[in-house]
């Protein structure tokens, strides 16, 4: 292969898709990495999961193509948006969206709050997403270790009041404890059955909001959850 010949457009297609040999040495075969999921002109639910996926493999197998995270894609954006997904998570710093799902410039809507616990603006900035911006999907992730959830835990089971406002974080996250610890067989590891339980929640909870109802019954929105383990990088879908 003469790299010298090929042009950035052949190696960086407008779709982000990255056909790039490694080479471990000089006359060394080349292994090709998977290509990226061509992005349609028009998304849906099932195609916003499938880029979804798509980029957190390449994150995990640290083969990422960094899509849409040059000045044209600035630009391009400037003028007007069209994320293809809404997230809503923990605002824990190892858990940033765009560097999971290995996305780009407008590609995400994002709502990041400790312990992702809604309250009416959230949803309200949920609801413009879809309804205003047209996101066909609305992720809720939750995390491995998600350090709200373990202060609230750790408050409940002490009964010891968090300070100031984060007392507000441990009450909404107190329905999830409250579900787990409801039958005599406690789970092995409590933590994570509290962050598992508190995303099927808030999922419910956006199920319930009405403006979401109205976009979910009309197949404008699908709502689903999902878990980011810290120690793999990969997210399960549920």
């Amino acid at each position: 292969m003469d790299l010298g010949k090929l042009s950035r457009r052949q190696f960086l297609g407008a779709s982000g898709i990255v056909t790039l040999g490694l080479l471990a040495g000089c006359g060394a075969e080349e292994t090709l990495l998977p290509a990226a999921t061509i992005e349609p002109a028009e998304f849906n639910a099932d195609s916003a999961l499938q880029l979804l996926k798509d980029g957190n493999a390449r994150f995990v197998t640290n083969r990422t193509i960094d899509p849409n995270q040059d000045p044209n894609r600035r630009s391009t954006t400037a003028k007007g948006q069209k994320p293809f997904a809404t997230i809503v998570g923990c605002v824990d710093s190892r858990v940033g969206p765009e560097v999971v799902f290995d996305r780009g410039i407008g590609d995400l809507l994002v709502v990041r709050t400790a312990g992702h616990v809604i309250d009416a603006v959230e949803i309200g900035s949920i609801e413009f997403g879809v309804a205003e911006l047209g996101t066909p999907l609305v992720l809720v992730l939750g995390h491995q270790k998600c350090g709200a959830v373990n202060a609230t835990i750790e408050s409940i089971e002490s009964n010891t009041p968090a300070p100031d406002q984060i007392v507000s974080i441990v009450e909404h996250i107190r329905p999830a404890f409250d579900a787990v610890t409801a039958t005599d067989n406690e789970p092995a590891d409590l933590l994570d059955a509290v962050v598992r339980e508190n995303t099927k929640l808030t999922v419910a909870a956006l199920k319930a909001a009405p403006l979401l109802v109205e976009l979910e019954a009309a197949g404008k929105v699908r709502i689903i959850g999902g878990y980011y383990s810290l120690d793999s990088g990969i997210v399960e879908f549920f």
